[in-house]
């Protein structure tokens, strides 16, 4: 199958062109480029723009949510804080307040 441009690419898989765009941004889906930069996209990411509209329907979520988690395995760091952030919502904030200045007493 010959690449294609981002037009076709998205009539062939029902993106809009910005939301491609988008998708790059992100790195979910990462297009060859052509010498002069326009985007390539081959059969690997015709199917993984696919599987990923299926996922979005099939767990009923936004690819908002997806860009996070794609993000939140990339970066320990980020990963890091929302956790130290989630574990605080089960704790009072007094409780959270007090782990908070003990953890960092102990670094």
């Amino acid at each position: 199958m010959e690449a294609m441009n981002i037009g076709r690419a998205a009539a062939q898989t029902g993106w809009s062109e910005r939301m491609l765009r988008y998708i790059e941004r992100t790195g979910l889906v990462v297009p060859d480029r052509t010498a002069s930069g326009y985007r390539r996209y081959g059969l690997q990411e015709l199917n993984q723009l696919r599987s990923l509209r299926e996922l979005l329907r099939r767990f009923g979520i936004e690819i908002s949510d997806v860009a996070l988690a794609a993000r939140l395995r990339r970066d320990e760091a980020l990963r890091a804080a929302l956790d130290s952030w989630l574990a605080g919502m089960e704790l009072d904030a007094l409780e959270w307040e007090q782990a908070k200045h003990e953890r960092l007493l102990a670094a």
